[in-house]
């Protein structure tokens, strides 16, 4: 049975945490789907196009089936060709609509289902980059339009050009920034928050070692949180999950998931995933039911003056809630 307030993220399929296998990927998204996953999320800067040519691969073995799910996808976020890093962030009309053809080539569709705005680049008014998207809602080639990371002002103001669907943020019992002022705003504007990274990028289903985020080709090797004493401290917080999991026995990762689902009906969660095991676990959290008690209980302990470490390097935090 299908549920519409999880999904899969997909970008650790193509890079950030490790090496990589493209047809047990394929494997695993055809997974997904049987069990009953309908929304993908990817991104035109994950593997520099690679993510969005898996699900190309996954759609295309879909047939007609491709009707009964939704892809989003995401741009703004430029990658060099060759080198490690990333140029910059374009909102630019021009570029909002060539990259939107590059992506529809690359996953193979007729049409994107939502379309995001990966990242605001503050030099271009968002009106301008918002009548890109709207133009391309007009031709049929998206159906609905998102917004990634960007502030309440930033939701409101591209509104007001074209109805946004979603936003997404990084939301998790380690990331609530955006309670404060991002979310009110969403359910003022009825705009669905989908939240990525609700596991803390694995950290809060109890599984990840400290070595394991020492390897350079593990994006947490460079995140504040997974570093040194940082890791240490933020660890001790995790005894009150494991303590929920053991009431409901349930995993870990189950009892996270289910507490950021527990925040407001608005709210969508795109856990990432390569194995059978963890996406069917992830989805399955949809079914724990935490006590108003436990919800209470767990947003105390990890209130967010009591995480260690910034969530991003200073350096990129600045693209984030523009």
């Amino acid at each position: 049975m299908s549920n519409s307030r999880i999904g899969l993220g997909c970008m650790g399929m193509s890079e950030f945490y490790g090496e990589n296998n493209d047809d047990a990927n394929v494997q695993a998204l055809q997974f997904a789907y049987e069990i009953g996953y309908r929304n993908f999320d990817t991104a035109d800067m994950y593997g520099r196009g690679h993510n969005e040519q898996l699900i190309g691969r996954f759609i295309k073995d879909l047939g007609e089936s491709r009707k009964d799910i939704a892809v989003a996808t995401k741009v703004g976020i430029v990658r060099d060709v060759d080198g490690p890093g990333t140029i910059g962030v374009d909102g630019s009309p021009e570029y909002i609509l060539s990259a939107c053809e590059r992506s529809l080539e690359r996953l193979n569709v007729d049409y994107i289902d939502l379309y995001y705005l990966h990242r605001r680049n503050p030099d271009v008014p968002i009106d301008e980059t918002m009548s890109a998207m709207k133009q391309l809602l007009d031709q049929g080639l998206i159906k609905s339009v998102g917004l990634s990371e960007v502030s309440a002002e930033t939701l409101k103001e591209a509104n007001s050009v074209v109805s946004i669907s979603a936003l997404q943020s990084e939301y998790s019992l380690w990331s609530r920034d955006i309670e404060n002022n991002i979310l009110p705003q969403c359910k003022k504007l009825d705009v669905n928050l989908v939240a990525y990274s609700p596991l803390g990028r694995g950290f809060l289903s109890g599984k990840i070692s400290k070595e394991q985020v020492q390897d350079k080709s593990d994006l947490r090797s460079m995140l504040p949180r997974f570093q040194g004493d940082s890791f240490d401290k933020n660890a001790v917080l995790l005894d009150a999950i494991e303590a929920i999991a053991d009431a409901h026995s349930c995993s870990m990762a189950q009892v996270a998931l289910a507490w950021v689902l527990a925040q407001e009906p608005l709210i969508r969660i795109i856990p990432g995933g390569r194995k059978t095991r963890n996406i069917e676990e992830n989805f399955n959290s949809v079914s724990v039911q935490l006590t108003a008690d436990e919800v209470t209980d767990l947003s105390n302990v990890f209130n967010p003056e009591k995480i260690t470490g910034l969530r991003y390097p200073e350096a990129l935090l600045h693209t984030v809630n523009t």
